[in-house]
């Protein structure tokens, strides 16, 4: 099994694209986007089929899709992550009803930019199941499922599968009920990413790689090579957002492991079952997430050690073997007919989480600062709809996006360390204890509820 590098889903490409030349001296544009990942390829994608007179420039520190954007699960998700209260206090029933609209309407927009664009990206709109594997996570789903029915979803917006049902789609052990979304589909994540980066340099945009931005002035992103001096500057680093001065605290890079097996052999299919390739996760606390990809595999992920202190990345993408051997026992307790299936590769990165958990995208007109991020691990589709509303945010075109209620929101900092590494680390220490005290009694865990509520995440 390898482990580390960038993962393997641009192993599975080759490797990255070659790199694009850095950023040799000071230079002027109209639009300057820091961060080469989904978040600022689909700004420029969607600014320059606006405006293509617009010299826009990326600047990106390590190559395009050295994050998340091409280490990810796969998901593009049409959802949001955090309390939907908080949407709500900014929009009204009514906008956080449009915001759960949009992010719905952007899956479909991604898989109709890749069939304009030619982008071969594996995109299948199989849908989402989350599956109960003891009662307590039961008592979860169906409480979620009707919160989600009383603030506006529809059955075929969300719906529960029960268990008998579920076995005739898709056979995970122990599972006693499910929900299912049709609103998330499937992609190959790095071949998503290299055919947007060549979209957006197709359509005159210049990317500059290996191209450290120090800070973010108005209307400026100064670099080793000096300032990049633009009308708008816009800061699509989510996870690694720490890094520029000044942000230390806007948002944390929470790490986020996968493992992959190799390609499974047609019998093991034929016992797990899964024709359709749903994605799909568990309601524990500390959940995992799956995919079935288009060759055949099986991709789990989960948290390993959540959170470096200080804000720290790791720069390898190497996954502790501790959470390697957890991911494995993980798949092997929901598909025993994969429990002998091989590794082929482990690899782990970065998101970004704010305060409250939830996203925001925004422009400031007197400063010429625009932003969007803290995707909290839902960023596949949510970048999409951010670059959207970035588009008419610069262009100054008041739309339905521009109204949603992330629009403009500003998440209060984190605490300073040590608080911040004791707290993050504690908190989810103590949801793994909610999760087994779950397994144990079959009731969903006070603690777990507590820790939601002090978190922010629900």
């Amino acid at each position: 099994m390898r482990n580390g590098e960038l993962g393997f889903w641009w192993r599975s490409l080759g490797g990255p694209p070659d790199s694009r030349p850095p950023l040799e001296g000071p230079c002027e544009a109209d639009v300057a986007i820091v961060g080469a990942g989904y978040t600022g390829l689909w700004s420029a994608y969607y600014l320059k089929r606006a405006r293509p007179s617009l010299r826009i420039v990326v600047l990106e520190r390590e190559v395009a899709g050295y994050g998340a954007s091409a280490r990810n699960g796969g998901w593009v998700a049409g959802s949001l992550e955090g309390p939907a209260r908080i949407y709500e206090r900014s929009g009204g029933p009514a906008g956080l009803l449009a915001l759960r609209r949009a992010m719905f309407d952007t899956v479909e927009e991604v898989g109709r930019v890749l069939a304009a664009e030619g982008i071969e990206a594996d995109y299948l709109k199989s849908g989402q199941l989350e599956v109960a594997l003891n009662d307590a996570q039961v008592a979860r789903l169906r409480a979620r499922l009707a919160l989600a029915h009383e603030s506006g979803f529809s059955e075929r917006d969300l719906r529960a599968v029960e268990a008998e049902q579920l076995k005739a789609r898709l056979r995970v052990s122990g599972a006693r009920l499910a929900t299912f979304t049709p609103h998330v589909a499937r992609v190959h994540p790095a071949r998503l990413l290299a055919g947007l980066r060549s979209a957006v340099e197709r359509l005159g945009v210049s990317v500059y790689e290996r191209t450290r931005v120090l800070e973010l002035r108005p209307r400026e992103a100064l670099t080793p090579a000096g300032a990049v001096r633009a009308r708008w500057v816009i800061r699509a680093t989510e996870g690694y957002t720490a890094g520029l001065g000044g942000l230390k605290r806007a948002l944390v890079p929470v790490n986020s492991s996968i493992v992959i097996t190799e390609p499974l052999a047609p019998g093991v299919w034929e016992e797990i079952g899964w024709r359709a390739s749903e994605l799909l996760g568990d309601a524990a606390h500390v959940f995992v997430y799956l995919q079935r990809t288009a060759d055949g595999r099986i991709a789990i992920g989960g948290r390993g050690v959540p959170y470096r202190f200080a804000s720290r990345t790791d720069r390898s993408g190497e996954t502790a073997p501790a959470t390697v051997a957890a991911l494995a026992a993980k798949l092997a307790q929901m598909f025993p007919a994969a429990a002998a299936a091989a590794l082929d590769h482990a690899w782990s990165g970065v998101l970004g989480v704010p305060r409250d958990w939830c996203a925001s995208v925004g422009a400031d007109a007197s400063t010429g600062l625009a932003w969007a991020g803290g995707y909290a691990g839902l960023g596949v589709a949510a970048a999409n709809l951010a670059g959207r509303t970035l588009r008419d945010l610069v262009l100054q075109e008041p739309s339905e996006l521009t109204r949603l209620p992330w629009v403009g929101r500003q998440s209060r900092r984190w605490e300073p360390e040590p608080l911040r590494w004791v707290a993050i680390r504690g908190v989810y220490s103590l949801y793994r204890q909610a999760d087994r005290a779950e397994r144990r009694s079959g009731q969903p865990s006070r603690l777990g509820a507590l820790l939601d509520r002090l978190s922010g995440r629900r």
